[in-house]
């Protein structure tokens, strides 16, 4: 069961949420697959609610974005398995299907194909709208030091010298799974 709700009342535990640690469920060639993100803004752009997800580069989920429209942001909403974050933010679904390891609930989409994993029930299902690569040559220093070293390997989960690609998704769905 699926209680609808307005984006903006539930802002504040978003983005405390995100802050912390949410997930980014993508799904294109039949492969569902979701990743911790702890990078996200919520606002207006177009007259339209937005939830704007930040990945990396060389992230499994980048490539499932680019090839999809769409994706659901999964927030936890009262008690649930930290580990879930855990493992979704350190292991690739390059060569992990993390769905299946943690044994996640998928609950079909109310608007598109992408799904709601239940033990993170608030859900915002959101359309595609935009894209845009960062400018490395547009962050302040301070923030490319702390963010962006780029004297560590780019390929596994805790690299960080990649930039990301920020998609910004129009909130088309927004409810809590009962």
């Amino acid at each position: 069961m699926r209680k609808e709700i307005d984006v903006f009342d539930y802002a504040s535990e978003i983005l405390k949420a995100v802050k912390k640690g949410a997930l980014l469920t993508t799904k294109a060639d039949n492969k569902v697959n979701t990743m911790t993100i702890a990078w996200g803004s919520l606002g207006i752009e177009w007259g339209k609610p937005i939830f704007t997800a930040f990945v990396r580069e060389n992230r499994f989920t980048k490539k499932q974005l680019d090839k999809s429209s769409e994706f659901t942001i999964n927030i936890p909403y009262g008690d649930f398995d930290k580990k879930i974050l855990g493992i979704c933010g350190t292991e690739s679904g390059h060569v992990v299907d993390k769905i299946q390891k943690l044994n996640l609930t998928l609950e079909p989409s109310v608007t598109g194909t992408v799904p709601a994993i239940k033990e993170l029930p608030l859900t915002l299902e959101c359309k595609l709208v935009y894209k845009q690569k960062q400018d490395e040559h547009a962050i302040l220093e301070e923030f490319k030091k702390a963010c962006y070293p780029q004297d560590v390997d780019g390929s596994f989960y805790g690299a960080n010298r990649d930039y990301h690609t920020a998609y910004y998704g129009e909130i088309v769905s927004a409810y809590i799974i009962e």
